[in-house]
């Protein structure tokens, strides 16, 4: 097993809930999660959150706390000045206390940038890290994974470049099975109630990641329907996505075979 991997049993898989609040990292905590991808903007596919945020989060719960480095949303493909911005976020998670960084860098040409993905791990040594879903954006997964795995990366999160994992499940089975003991796979996006038994029968990954939600009305009475925060493609401004209690807490019994 790679140096610094976390190994566990097939049978009772590491379950990490994706999200975006502190509210819901401790929520996340209460269902029985083994560890959090802390973001902002989820409607984005996640950026990094704010400092203050995580160190509340710190300050409120105990569960291990993988932080996006993304300043963005859009491509992988970053200027100068945004990978900067990118490094600075990181150097200042890692000193607060982060569990792990979460990034990925591409080249125009589809391929992991090596440079600058070198660059990240030498600044987040000895902190583990996981290149996220812009593995599902490369041209050629089986050179990117090698990629990867000769770099030193920890954790690769990966649909098997489709959009849901149930899609890419004929992918994930032969990266798994050829790069398994190199890198821990971790199968994301589109896992759900009605597909992961299923999913995890197929694939045995020691590590899933999920988007677990709810959604709960406002506080607010006073709610003005013609003005709004975003574009025009938009979340409703009086409902509040959060992490489900009752969710977290079936799928990792699910993982657990209960």
């Amino acid at each position: 097993m790679h140096e610094g991997v976390i190994a566990v049993s097939v049978q009772k898989p590491i379950i990490e809930i994706c999200l975006d609040s502190v509210e819901s990292i401790l929520s996340a905590q209460r269902g029985g999660a083994h560890r959090v991808e802390f973001c902002s903007d989820l409607f984005e596919g996640g950026l990094t959150p704010t400092l203050g945020a995580f160190q509340v989060a710190k300050q409120v719960s105990t569960i291990p706390i993988n932080v996006m480095i993304r300043c963005r949303g859009g491509d992988f493909c970053y200027s100068d000045l945004e990978y900067d911005v990118m490094l600075a976020d990181a150097k200042l998670f890692k000193d607060a206390g982060a569990n792990a960084l979460v990034f990925g860098f591409l080249t125009p040409e589809g391929t992991i940038d090596k440079e600058r993905t070198k660059q990240f791990l030498d600044l987040a040594d000895p902190l583990e890290v996981t290149f996220h879903r812009a593995f599902d954006m490369t041209k050629d997964p089986f050179e990117a994974i090698e990629t990867l795995i000769e770099l030193g990366v920890h954790r690769v999160l990966t649909s098997g470049q489709e959009a849901t994992v149930f899609e890419g499940l004929d992918l994930l089975s032969e990266l798994i099975r050829r790069y398994g003991n190199d890198i821990v796979i971790m199968p994301g996006a589109g896992i759900t109630e009605r597909n992961f038994a299923r999913i995890h029968q197929k694939l045995g990954s020691d590590e899933y990641h999920m988007y677990l939600h709810s959604e709960r009305q406002s506080a607010c009475t006073y709610r003005p329907d013609h003005i709004y925060m975003g574009g025009l493609l938009r979340q409703p401004e009086f409902l509040i996505q959060h992490t489900d209690v009752d969710r977290v807490s079936y799928m990792v019994k699910k993982g657990s075979g209960q």
